[in-house]
């Protein structure tokens, strides 16, 4: 009777578990037969829409590569999110440690103070966030999203790495400065290295969070080439009331599984760093 519950909860769990897989790869699965779906099979609503109907086609990957600016907006991508990680990093990273090292009750409501900027709708900032582009001549240049970005990553970014820092204890830094080390010193050479669980985690948020912003990037960007990719696939590749699926969910797969992969391959540091906290 014991074994036999002990199959059925694994069975259950087993279940939960495939359940949930199941639902979290779905979409790829579907992204990946529209892609290479002809449109007649595609479009036919006789058709099983799970499964190819007819030969399978590239025309629809060799639309969105080479008919189109897919690469530049790729490129163009990781350009922004890159420079914003860099910013925020530089941004978030003291200002973080001095609020969770050096400030007490005032450093905690400044934390949260923080955290609420990131909680304000970007519909609302978008206007003058603009008008503020358009004074500096950056209107259909990157580096008015490079600028603008890190107005959201950072709040958010400095409120997270809070509560890394503080998870580190004391008793590490104040050794490293007995054996010789600055503030400073100790900052860079104990504390970095035990917090870079929250250091990656800030890393693929904030370059996530700048690959799939919608609203600022379609404000500030209307030239083709210079568009990123949350922006230039939509508005591309669906003109009026036509949407050209396959080529969209080309698009879509392309730019999501190296996002999905480094989210699997950190996904280890991120719990790692949510639970670190031992003297070592």
């Amino acid at each position: 009777m014991k074994g036999f519950r002990k199959i059925l909860g694994r069975g259950g769990l087993y279940s939960l578990i495939g359940g949930f897989a199941f639902f979290g790869a779905f979409p790829f699965y579907w992204m990946v037969i529209a892609m290479f779906k002809r449109d007649h099979d595609l479009f036919r609503p006789e058709n099983n829409p799970f499964v190819f109907n007819e030969p399978a086609t590239l025309d629809h990957l060799r639309l969105l590569l080479f008919e189109t600016h897919f690469l530049h907006y790729l490129w163009n991508t990781f350009l922004i999110g890159s420079a914003v990680v860099l910013i925020t990093l530089l941004t978030a990273v003291p200002a973080a440690y001095s609020l969770a090292r050096w400030a007490r009750g005032w450093g905690e409501t400044l934390g949260i103070g923080i955290f609420l900027t990131y909680l304000v709708p970007p519909t609302i900032l978008f206007i003058p966030l603009s008008r503020f582009a358009s004074a500096l001549g950056l209107q259909e240049s990157l580096w008015s999203l490079i600028l603008i970005y890190p107005t959201f990553t950072i709040p958010f970014c400095t409120w997270l790495l809070m509560g890394f820092f503080k998870t580190i204890p004391k008793d590490i830094e104040e050794q490293a400065m007995i054996d010789g080390l600055s503030r400073l010193g100790a900052m860079v050479r104990v504390v970095l290295p035990l917090g870079i669980s929250g250091i990656l985690t800030v890393v693929v948020f904030a370059f996530t969070l700048s690959m799939h912003e919608f609203i600022y990037a379609l404000t500030f960007i209307s030239v083709s080439v210079k568009k990123t990719v949350s922006i230039g696939v939509p508005t591309e590749l669906v003109r009026g009331d036509v949407f050209q699926w396959g080529p969209l969910m080309a698009g879509a797969l392309l730019a999501s599984i190296p996002v999905a992969v480094v989210y699997t391959f950190f996904l280890d540091r991120f719990i790692s760093g949510f639970t670190m906290g031992a003297v070592k």
